[in-house]
């Protein structure tokens, strides 16, 4: 199929979009990607920590994140040792700025607990292939808008499409509440989307042949070596297979759960208690139930686990004994 083309004056607004470093008012893009960036993460952080969707989804929309991931994937293509260098590196300190303001801000508002039963958090450690999916159509569509300057207008929609602060964000507030797990899992979210967009951008850019349009602008482009994209690929690749276990980890605690959550109402039904919450995680069925004394006999959930082939799951039970009294005002009592 014959490469779309590309003009130099479209090199030129790419490399001028993607790469701080390039042409002219370097000072005042580093500045702006700064301070734009710690203004997303200080949005970030409080949204995320906020439990605010809204909040989270306007800290995407001003971070600058994606700038210099278009940045590396261009540098890349051309082979621009400097540039890929001061992209992958303004990158790197970009996303540990983010880290450091949620580390600093659970520090000085000690809120508790941030991350126990937050969604935002909740939905970012956990990633699956259907987040490497999205990541990569939104790459494609980032950068289809930065090679088409009439599409240029689609670029706020990329940024809330894709997860990058908010991560990093997940990421601070978790090492501070000494969940390294929760951490590491929102590391692999952002590297994900880091990786997808550099491979989805780098295969949109050859498709438009801007190696061959940046060298009529006058631009100095190298011998693109196989192995730059190999590495890419393989990238990608490697972040797919945690992501795969992940998604088979999360498919088969949904059909434990399916079997498992009949036995446990109807253990609770039959003595006039509730189910509140049932969750599996790592082979642990946890239900709380609450209900008025005496308490229920959680051997009899036991076996009837068993008995459904559930025999491997290991159960704790949390009761809560109470229930309800209404106790009208004076008003009420005197009519």
């Amino acid at each position: 199929m014959k490469a779309l083309n590309i003009d130099a004056a479209d090199i030129e607004r790419i490399a001028g979009k993607t790469l701080l470093s390039y042409g002219q008012n370097t000072g005042r893009k580093v500045s702006q990607y700064w301070i734009l960036l710690t203004l997303a993460g200080i949005i970030a952080t409080a949204g995320v920590a906020a439990d605010s969707p809204a909040t989270v989804v306007g800290a995407m929309i001003v971070a600058p994140l994606i700038t210099p991931i278009l940045g590396t994937a261009f540098s890349l293509l051309i082979s621009d040792r400097h540039h890929l260098t001061h992209s992958l590196l303004t990158l790197l300190g970009g996303a540990l700025l983010v880290i450091g303001i949620a580390f600093l801000f659970s520090t000085v508002e000690p809120l508790g607990l941030f991350t126990e039963g937050n969604s935002q958090v909740l939905a970012r450690v956990e990633p699956r292939l259907i987040d490497l999916i999205a990541a990569l159509a939104t790459g494609l569509v980032g950068a289809f808008a930065l090679v088409r300057s009439d599409i240029s207008d689609t670029l706020p929609g990329v940024a809330i499409a894709i997860s990058l602060v908010p991560p990093l964000a997940v990421v601070g507030l978790s090492l501070q509440d000494g969940r390294l797990d929760y951490a590491m899992g929102a590391i692999l979210l952002f590297i994900t989307n880091v990786a997808a967009i550099i491979f989805t951008a780098t295969l949109v850019l050859l498709l438009y042949n801007v190696r061959g349009a940046a060298k009529s602008a006058g631009i100095e482009i190298h011998k693109l070596r196989g192995t730059s994209l190999a590495l890419v690929t393989g990238t990608v690749i490697l972040v797919a297979i945690p992501l795969g276990f992940s998604t088979e980890r999360v498919f088969s605690e949904a059909r434990l759960t399916f079997s498992a959550a009949p036995v446990a109402e109807r253990w609770a039904k039959a003595n006039g208690w509730k189910i509140l919450k049932l969750d599996i995680k790592n082979n642990m069925v946890t239900i709380t139930a609450f209900g008025p004394p005496p308490e229920l006999e959680a051997q009899e959930l036991r076996s009837a686990l068993d008995r459904s082939g559930l025999e491997d799951l290991d159960l704790t039970v949390e009761l809560v004994v109470g229930g309800s009294k209404t106790l009208p005002g004076k008003r009420r009592e005197n009519q």
